[in-house]
């Protein structure tokens, strides 16, 4: 099974592929996370995309959907789970190709709905524990005690710097103009499902779930 999650950053699709791999021993096709590592690999993309970004430029659609076959010819379990790709009709093209040169389909596409002001209160309100990583929140998960992580007892915390209004409101932006107008191409193969990612992260689970077993 073949799957494109879509939605704004912090919409919640890295949380629900984790738990997509565990549950179907799925494989998650993340592209800055398979960028840096093809990069740290030496393999054939991986150093065509370094001399590009060395320069200063930007990985062109052509590396990315590189990057993504070659992942894919290493095995995908039972499926995968692209995050973060397509992002263009270009790209979208481009997996199309990928997926018929290796006799594979896609089976659903699934957007995770988000509120933007609210998606924007989860965002910059976060925060996690400099020591073991375990993550808070302002408004909905403060430490029990306060300054203390409830995990490791460290007093240390911190916050991503791109974790602020502007930029999240700036990704928002870029994900309606650049990566919602391949929706319309998916929805004319009847391949979109949309779900309430401003649920809470089971409820959310489970309305996938129900997705995916519905076949």
């Amino acid at each position: 099974m073949n799957i494109i999650l879509l939605g704004p950053p912090g919409a919640g699709k890295g949380t629900q592929s984790e738990r997509l791999v565990a549950e179907h021993n799925m494989v998650q096709l993340s592209t800055g996370d398979m960028l840096r590592a093809a990069v740290k690999a030496g393999t054939p993309v991986g150093v065509q995309a370094k001399a590009v970004m060395d320069a200063g430029e930007l990985v062109s659609d052509a590396i990315v959907s590189a990057l993504i076959g070659e992942r894919m010819d290493a095995g995908t379990g039972a499926g995968a789970i692209f995050d973060g790709y397509p992002r263009t009709a270009a790209q979208a093209d481009a997996l199309d190709l990928l997926l018929a040169e290796r006799g594979q389909t896609l089976d659903h596409v699934i957007e995770l709905e988000v509120n933007e002001d609210a998606l924007v209160e989860r965002i910059v309100g976060r925060f996690t524990c400099a020591n073991c990583g375990a993550g808070y929140h302002d408004t909905f998960k403060q430490p029990c005690e306060a300054g203390v992580c409830d995990v490791c007892g460290s007093t240390e915390f911190k916050r991503r710097p791109d974790d602020n209004e502007q930029t999240v409101r700036t990704r928002m932006a870029e994900y309606r103009a650049k990566t919602a107008p391949i929706i319309p191409i998916y929805e004319a193969r009847g391949l979109v499902r949309r779900v309430d990612g401003m649920a809470d992260i089971a409820v959310v689970t489970a309305s996938i779930e129900a997705i995916l077993n519905a076949d």
